[in-house]
Formats: structure tokens, sequence, C-alpha cells
């Protein structure tokens, strides 16, 4: 008998303690970010006009730009007139990691705005509160958009992608395949679809990227997009006159010294 009590004090003190340990558990298993992956701050003008240089020279002036604050999300740091959105994805949720070496300048009309960037708002809240890991991110945001919390776009629409340079993911989840390239095109909105679909020509295109294909099954994820690459001579044209860009770049971060895109 005497034994006995003795193991319930020590059973009643191990789950204090166990449920103690559960509680600060979460905390550890959420902030998985390193000095390796974790976001900086970017000089507020070359952000600017790295997120600008997403869209054609005639919507920027009328559009909102967005910048990072890595502690607390995207803000609006230019508020636009013409519906037009822009800003610099820096992490991806369909890879399920932190990188802190992902640029893509991307714009959006009306309906991505309403429809597309609330994930990307999202994405980035949820990293810079330490709270989550990047699975974690990933598995929310899944979760969100098969309960309809997060929709498909519901109409046709484009998203400029024109800057003279980014560093993307160019294959699908989990392929974390990272590179510099300067990659001009424009993407029409494309939920549900697949590369077959369309006969797409990843060369020349156009050609379907629908990362979420990875996610939720061939043909199910709600964001893909057709690619149409900007034409050589645009492709030039883009060159020549990012080329004061491209040098501050290069000069902020190596990476963005340009490399052959790898299809």
């Amino acid at each position: 008998m005497h034994r006995s009590i003795y193991s319930l004090k020590t059973f009643t003190g191990n789950l204090r303690l166990f449920t103690a340990l559960t509680l600060l558990l979460p905390l550890a298993g959420f902030c998985q970010e390193t000095a390796a992956t974790k976001l900086e701050k970017w000089p507020a003008d070359l952000e600017r006009d790295f997120a600008l240089s997403a869209l054609p020279p005639h919507l920027r002036a009328g559009a909102t730009v967005y910048l990072l604050d890595p502690a607390k999300g995207y803000y609006v740091a230019k508020k636009g007139t013409n519906g037009f959105i822009c800003y610099i994805e820096r992490t991806s949720w369909e890879w399920g990691e932190f990188r802190k070496d992902l640029a893509a300048p991307i714009s959006y009309d009306p309906e991505g705005a309403r429809t597309i960037f609330p994930v990307v708002m999202d994405v980035a809240a949820m990293r810079a509160s330490g709270k989550y890991s990047a699975t974690q991110i990933r598995d929310i945001v899944k979760d969100r958009i098969a309960k309809g919390i997060y929709k498909a776009p519901a109409r046709s629409g484009v998203s400029y992608m024109l800057a003279p340079v980014m560093r993307v993911y160019p294959h699908y989840p989990p392929d974390n395949l990272i590179v510099t390239a300067q990659m001009s095109h424009y993407m029409f909105y494309a939920p549900y679809t697949n590369n077959n679909d369309i006969g797409g020509d990843k060369t020349n295109g156009p050609f379907v990227n629908n990362p979420d294909n990875a996610i939720f099954g061939d043909k199910k994820g709600p964001y893909g997009f057709i690619i149409m690459p900007a034409g050589k001579a645009e492709q030039a044209q883009i060159a020549k006159e990012g080329a004061g860009l491209l040098k501050r770049l290069a000069a902020y971060k190596p990476y963005f010294k340009v490399e052959p895109m790898k299809m």
C-alpha cells in the first residue's frame, strides 16, 4: 500500500512535469528559423523599385506597393489607385521550408489581389510571428484552402512578373532547387489545371505552372497559372531598362548574379 502511494505521487509529479514540457514544446517546435533562414529587412527604396519592376511601366504609378517587415509581415508602403498591387515574395508556402534567398517580384490585378494575395499576407505574418514551422504553415494554408477560407480566382486575370531578374523555384515541391534567372513573363490565372491541358511547351511557352498540384493532387491546385514568357526583344528591353536595378541588387546580395534558368 505504501509503495502504491509513492508510485501515485511519482506519477502525478511526472504528469505535471510532462504537461509543463508539453506546453513549452510548441514554442520550441514553432521557432524553426535560424541565422541561415531568418529574413532581414531590405532597404526600402530597393525593395520598392524591385517590386514595381514586376509591372509594366504604365501601371507602376497607380499600383499599391507592399513591403515586408520580417517582424510583422507585409504593409502598404504606397497606396495605389488602379487596383494593381506588387510585392516581393520571400516565402513560398508549398515548399514547406524557410529560406532567406528567395526573392520573386510579383504583381496581381484586382482579382488576384482579392483571392491570392491574402494567402501571401497570412503566410508572411505567420512566419514573422515565430510561432510556426514552415511545414505547419504549409499545412495551415492547405487546410484553409480545403475549407474554402482561401478561394481560387473567380475570373480570368493577369499577374505580371516582368522584373529583370528573379530568384525562384523552377520546379515543383519537394524539389527545393532555387535559381536566379532572367525570365520576365506574364501569368494568367488557370485554377485546377496542368500542363497537359494546354499542350504546354516549357521551352518556348505558354505552359502551366501549378505547384499546388503537388500538394492537393493533379488538377486540384487552385493557384495555377498559364505562363507566357516575354518575347526576346521584350526581354532584352527589360534587361536594358533594368540594368541599374540589376547592379543595385547584385551589390546588395551576390546571389542576384544572373544564371541560366534550369527547367
